[in-house]
């Protein structure tokens, strides 16, 4: 016989476990909800009901932690889900079987990030687990709303601790105040707009949180070399010894390439007899084939670099791992700055000191865009001020000309009067 009693907190806290079986008692306020009992003494609430001619039991929590008022409170929305039509344990299966973010980002990568180059998939992989999945992991992907992105950039936003310039020892690291990171904070903002996108797309949601998220104000970085500082960068690297490395910061100087376009260079990317550097696809930023001209210096180091390399090696700079181009120069970077005085100066900045001796030298927007491989005129407008001082030197010209020159005006009242005779 079935067990019926009104269940109460006492009723509950007072019952004994038989330690041959489990037992249940049903409560008589709400068809089908019931307390079980176990031998070790846990106590669980359960909801049996019948659904499309199936007898099913569906478990709602365990005693202490739902409470009898609450636990009755649950049981009757679920009759009335189940009076409606709808089985409360298929709904509680297809939740566990929905997608988390984990999930999504390990299709993101899989299927989209893989598409693009390589430093930047590896970079999205990369703030994806570091910055991202910590916090949504295990969340579903219909579950994270607006305020949840914009939660999670403004603390991406706010930095984090950094290593101090002094060096720590291994045993505890000395960190300095949070350094804010707002672009960081744009960057990904932009990857979860497009991951929300592809989970529409996929039918994992039908909305994207990351739609209208809140840009951060970008100071672009403008740090162009001086004559003097182009002087002394010059005479570090040509007493440097890495003379590889030396060579590679040339070219960026020389090109305008990018750091990583110039270690990943091959010799059968140069015409020397046209003058050319023909850069893949697969090592430009904008993924194009992006062909400049060369100047006769960069082709001079580039055949000096063909008597430097073993033979059949394509690698205009071949790394110390067999088969790989150089990895990185930053600790040969950091000696150039700290013997050449260029405190802050980064590789990339050379780039933009390329740009500017252009725009010196007269070169045009749409010229110096072409030669830096910009895909959109907007990258290139960043140097659209540093027309300023051709420009003023042409309206100071044209001012030279129709100035009004100085007459000699003779002051009357200073001339000695003549005497009349």
């Amino acid at each position: 016989m079935v067990n019926r009693l009104r269940l109460t907190e006492k009723l509950v806290r007072d019952l004994m476990p038989d330690v041959d079986r489990a037992y249940q008692i049903f409560d008589t306020d709400v068809r089908g909800l019931s307390i079980r009992v176990m031998p070790s003494g846990e106590r669980s609430f359960a909801l049996d009901y019948r659904f499309a001619g199936r007898q099913r039991r569906m478990t709602i929590g365990r005693w202490p932690e739902w409470s009898v008022t609450a636990v009755r409170d649950r049981a009757r929305e679920l009759r009335r889900l189940i009076d409606a039509g709808t089985d409360p344990l298929d709904e509680r299966g297809a939740l566990r079987e929905a997608p988390r973010f984990k999930d999504l980002i390990d299709r993101y990568l899989a299927e989209h990030a893989s598409t693009l180059t390589p430093l930047s998939a590896s970079d999205h992989k990369s703030f994806l687990s570091k910055l991202v999945a910590p916090h949504w992991g295990n969340k579903l992907v219909a579950e994270i709303s607006p305020q949840d992105v914009a939660s999670l950039l403004n603390l991406i936003a706010e930095g984090r601790a950094r290593p101090s310039k002094a060096k720590p020892n291994n045993r505890a690291r000395n960190l300095q105040g949070r350094k804010p990171t707002p672009v960081r904070a744009n960057r990904i903002g932009e990857v979860l707009r497009k991951m929300f996108n592809l989970a529409i797309q996929w039918g994992w949601r039908t909305d994207n949180p990351a739609q209208g998220f809140k840009k951060r104000v970008e100071t672009a970085r403008e740090r162009f070399l001086s004559h003097e500082e182009i002087a002394r960068l010059a005479d570090v690297l040509d007493a440097a010894e890495d003379q590889r490395a030396a060579s590679i910061i040339r070219l960026c100087m020389l090109t305008g390439a990018r750091v990583g376009e110039v270690r990943q260079a091959r010799f059968e990317q140069f015409n020397l007899e046209l003058g050319i550097w023909s850069k893949p696809a697969a090592t430009t930023k904008q993924r194009k084939v992006h062909r400049v001209p060369i100047s006769a210096d960069v082709a001079a180091i580039v055949r000096q670099r063909s008597g430097s390399v073993p033979r059949g090696n394509p690698w205009l700079f071949p790394g110390d791992v067999p088969g790989q181009p150089v990895k990185e120069i930053r600790r040969f970077w950091i000696m150039v700055q700290r013997e050449a005085d260029l405190p802050g100066v980064r590789i990339h900045d050379l780039r933009h000191t390329f740009a500017s001796l252009l725009v010196s030298g007269g070169a045009s927007l749409e010229m110096i865009g072409k030669l830096l491989g910009h895909s959109q005129m907007q990258t290139t407008l960043r140097y659209a001020h540093l027309m300023d001082s051709p420009l003023r030197a042409g309206v100071d010209a044209v001012a030279g000309m129709v100035r009004p020159r100085p007459k000699i005006v003779h002051n009357a009242d200073a001339e000695p009067k003549t005497k009349r005779a």
